[in-house]
């Protein structure tokens, strides 16, 4: 089974015209070509590069002028690629360049919270993982995957053996459906005593669980990805302009 990625349409015109700016193409405060342009170009529906216009307006690259059109801003001066996404990184990270040691993996009862991210009921059998993340010799994190059992099941998702690829390229594979956004959850609590034998840490620890729901561009959840991270090891950062 092949798992090569080919990027959806309107991601592949958002990089071009990124390439586009970067190069001086289109220079700063220059006009940037019209929808119906584009669409003559590129072969895309509008639908499409209405989108791949929006996702360039809120990252900063472009802005829109009611009734004059788009215009070009240049390199936001901090760029969405440069930005560390923990959801991204969660769903692209591959097992087998990390150093990472496999815990579990196959059928599982899914828990009340994965559950209600996965719009499944509880206890529903599930495909799950769980990793466990070294970094500089030392326990770092637990990283933890669930999902649809229509989805994992006889895939690598389900095997004891680490992914070659990240966890989005098999559900992408697998569900034949391009993952489109990520909502991500936050919260903080104390180590379950498995946690706490794996991490090195004491009871009352605290520790931050970051939960990445990836789903499709109708909003469906097609795979739930958590990362427990020690609080006195980590810290989240996230950089973004204002406008």
């Amino acid at each position: 089974m092949s798992f090569e990625y080919t990027p959806p349409k309107y991601a592949q015109l958002i990089a071009e015209l990124e390439r586009r700016i970067d190069t001086g193409e289109y220079p700063a405060g220059s006009l940037l070509p019209s929808e119906h342009t584009l669409m003559a170009e590129f072969g895309m529906a509008r639908p499409t590069v209405v989108k791949a216009l929006g996702v360039l307006r809120d990252q900063g690259w472009i802005v829109t002028h009611q009734g004059k059109g788009r215009f070009v801003r240049g390199r936001p001066a901090i760029p969405t690629s440069r930005q560390p996404r923990t959801g991204r990184e969660l769903l692209d990270r591959a097992e087998s360049q990390a150093a990472s040691k496999l815990l579990a993996a196959g059928p599982v009862e899914a828990p009340n919270r994965i559950a209600a991210y996965l719009g499944i009921e509880p206890n529903t059998s599930v495909v799950g993982r769980n990793v466990l993340i070294e970094r500089d010799g030392e326990p770092s994190e637990i990283t933890s995957t669930w999902v649809p059992a229509d989805v994992g099941t006889g895939t690598a998702l389900a095997e004891e053996a680490d992914l070659r690829q990240g966890v989005r390229r098999y559900v992408e594979s697998a569900a034949d459906v391009s993952l489109d956004h990520i909502i991500e959850h936050v919260t903080a609590r104390n180590p379950t005593p498995e946690e706490r034998d794996l991490l090195g840490v004491k009871s009352s620890a605290a520790l931050l669980s970051v939960y990445a729901v990836a789903c499709d561009a109708t909003g469906k959840p097609w795979v739930v990805v958590e990362t427990v991270l020690p609080g006195d090891r980590h810290e989240l950062e996230d950089a973004y302009p204002i406008r």
